[in-house]
């Protein structure tokens, strides 16, 4: 892989590293030194391969995970906090209620791993409210510190895009009630002007080299979420309830439309 200056005497053929997407060479093994001289990255096949299948399955975890699965991760949890496990399934919430919240939470790169404090959570909210979705939100801000470290600098700062007032007030407007739950629904004028000034400004923080982060109110965050999920899916929509009181959050653009 390039170091961004590429070289002609190394030769080899033209690809894509499959991984994160980056230009590379496919080159033979006595071509491999002379690119390490000039600052190549070289990686070997089986490593290659690796990475990909991790990258890969970290992308479709939400779809590997099924009831069987999580009734194996709910059976593992039992034999250490019976209690625990007992208050949150069968009642009030079903092995599939608990299946879907988990695959929520991966479809947006968030670890499963802490299941105590996740269970703690629907336990907490299960007997309030069976909505996998609103349970999803709850578990996110109960797991604050494990996503405020996913995102945040050696200097114990995060640099994000907020939404403007006027920006959450639309989308909040624009969620409707239904007895299968609430989701988002915008004229789809509006939808593309909030889409097009969101890319605007992820264009922006890509180019101070910073990780495009979206933040918002915890009201509106999973409708952001289901705003923006088919055209920037790998852009993290945190809410502020989602962040450690002691992270310094500095926001570098706020996103508006007309």
């Amino acid at each position: 892989m390039s170091p961004g200056m590429e070289d002609d005497s190394i030769e080899g053929i033209d690809t894509i590293e499959p991984s994160f997407g980056l230009p590379a060479k496919w080159i033979t093994d006595d071509m491999k030194e002379h690119a390490e001289l000039l600052g190549y990255t070289v990686v070997d096949p089986p490593s290659v391969v690796s990475t990909h299948l991790t990258e890969v399955i970290k992308a479709n975890a939400q779809e590997l995970l099924g009831r069987q699965e999580t009734k194996q991760l709910i059976d593992h949890l039992h034999e250490s906090a019976p209690i625990l496990v007992e208050e949150v399934t069968p009642n009030p919430l079903s092995i599939g209620d608990v299946q879907k919240v988990l695959a929520k939470l991966l479809k947006e790169k968030v670890s499963i791993r802490n299941l105590p404090i996740i269970f703690e959570t629907l336990a907490d909210y299960g007997k309030l409210s069976t909505d996998t979705d609103l349970l999803t939100e709850y578990v996110r801000q109960n797991l604050a510190r494990q996503i405020t470290n996913s995102f945040i600098t050696d200097e114990n700062r995060i640099k994000v895009i907020t939404l403007s007032g006027k920006v959450e007030k639309t989308i909040a407007d624009g969620v409707q009630q239904t007895e299968h739950g609430n989701f988002l629904s915008l004229d789809p004028t509006i939808s593309q002007s909030i889409l097009e000034a969101i890319a605007a400004k992820l264009e922006e923080l890509t180019l101070m080299d910073h990780q495009p982060i979206l933040l918002c109110s915890p009201a509106v965050r999973m409708y952001a979420r289901q705003l923006t999920e088919r055209y920037f899916p790998n852009v993290p929509i945190l809410s502020y309830n989602e962040l450690e009181s002691n992270v310094e959050v500095q926001s570098v653009g706020v996103v508006n439309f007309d």
